[in-house]
């Protein structure tokens, strides 16, 4: 069911009246269930639309218009599917008590894998569900794969309809769809032999699987060893050299990497990152998969363009795992601003020291690194952390720091460059 929340002005749903609140109920005979249903049924010329008012009063209404014309609905957000697994590596099990109504949505839904990029199991989709995914093209999609092995599979989901996942995708190949595929690798769990059966299960899938992601389990000090732990140094290096055997296959019959070890399996290995040419056409950032080589690559780009800001102090907050590349950039940032740089490495508290990323920073743990705000002082804040309401993850609105540290100025950026060069 898809309801009105907005009507474009001017467009032929505010010419017709439509209303705020109505559902759209069928169009051209056809059910709308949810927005991708309305999408698809909205791009014909000529249709006949069925909605039921806010009182309850049944319309239809017949629409003529020129291709590209907009109809000027804007539905409401569909309700999201949860996630009918139990992975025993969930990051709902990783929240603390407290967090945010958002952090416990145990999400699976494939239509935000197809708008946002999200992973989905499929656990969920059943026969009807895979055939509409097939017939209004929904592609490409992200699956979460983590295991081909049905036992293996159905172990980490802890969910018997886990095993079905290579019949699924063979479906969905058949029918001509792309998918994206990822392992969130658990040590003694889908590792070893195990990740070599998935990468070539996967990759005998044909080109229809368009990538495989390794990105190494994430624990917060709530689920660390419950039951699943972190990997070691040699293990993600051994992740590593599977990845590479791949790629260099992929490469040659293929002309591309196809398998890439996520960002945060080199830093657990205590590797240098690959250079650029790596990931390929770098589709696969929020995945972990490059995200890191585009950050410094983007810092050493502009650097030396960065306003002068004599006599201030640059505070560059970030996570452990980002501290050190910034740490190395520093220097090159003192002498293209003329100003102190100071990286602040901020310990993850909230979640426990085993988080390491800048994205999931509280703002309690970045007061508490900071201490004191000064006049001159320039503080930089990883925009990632923040949602769209500009409150970090721990429920700490950014005002509340900007009051706590002025008179110190503070800015947020993805890109530290940016955010320095800004008005």
């Amino acid at each position: 069911m898809v309801r009105i929340a907005e009507i474009e002005a001017g467009s032929i749903a505010d010419e017709l009246s439509l209303e705020i609140g109505s559902r759209i109920v069928r169009i051209n005979g056809e059910r709308v269930r949810d927005g991708i249903d309305l999408t698809f049924l909205l791009s014909d010329t000529e249709m006949e639309l069925e909605t039921v008012s806010p009182t309850g009063e049944t319309t239809i209404y017949e629409i003529e218009r020129d291709p590209g014309d907009p109809i000027g609905i804007i539905p409401a957000p569909d309700t999201i599917r949860e996630c009918a697994n139990k992975c025993v590596f969930c990051f709902i099990d990783g929240n603390p008590e407290g967090a945010r109504q958002t952090l416990w949505l145990r999400d699976d839904d494939f239509r935000l894998s197809f708008t946002y990029g999200s992973y989905v199991t499929l656990t969920n989709v059943g026969p009807k569900g895979l055939q509409r995914l097939i017939d209004q093209r929904i592609s490409p999609l992200y699956v979460s794969v983590h295991a081909t092995e049905p036992e293996v599979r159905e172990r980490l989901l802890v969910n018997s309809r886990a095993g079905l996942i290579m019949d699924q995708l063979r479906d969905l190949l058949g029918a001509g769809l792309e998918v994206h595929t990822q392992v969130v690798l658990c040590p003694e769990w889908n590792d070893g032999v195990h990740l070599d059966r998935t990468i070539e299960d996967l990759w005998a899938l044909g080109p229809g699987i368009r990538s495989l992601s390794v990105v190494p389990v994430g624990l917060t000090r709530y689920n660390l060893e419950r039951p699943v732990r972190l990997l070691r140094a040699g293990e993600a290096e051994a992740v590593i050299e599977q990845v590479d055997g791949a790629r260099a296959r992929a490469a040659a019959e293929r002309g591309f990497g196809w398998c890439y070890a996520a960002d945060e399996m080199y830093l657990a290995a205590g590797r240098a990152l690959p250079g650029p040419a790596y990931y390929d056409d770098g589709a696969l950032y929020e995945n972990g998969v490059g995200a890191v080589r585009r950050f410094v690559d983007a810092f050493d780009e502009a650097v030396d363009d960065t306003p002068v800001r004599e006599g201030r102090r640059i505070r560059l907050v970030t996570g452990r795992s980002m501290a050190p590349f910034l740490e190395e950039r520093a220097a090159r940032l003192a002498a293209a601003s003329k100003a102190e740089v100071d990286v602040v490495s901020v310990q993850n508290e909230y979640f426990g020291p085993s988080v390491t990323i800048a994205g999931l920073l509280g703002g309690q743990d970045i007061l508490s690194a900071l201490g004191e705000g000064r006049e001159g002082d320039l503080i930089v804040l990883p925009a990632e952390a923040l949602n769209a309401d500009d409150i970090f993850i721990d429920n700490t609105p950014l005002h509340d720091l900007q009051d706590r540290l002025a008179p110190a100025e503070i800015r947020t950026g993805y890109e530290v460059t940016e955010a320095l060069s800004a008005p």
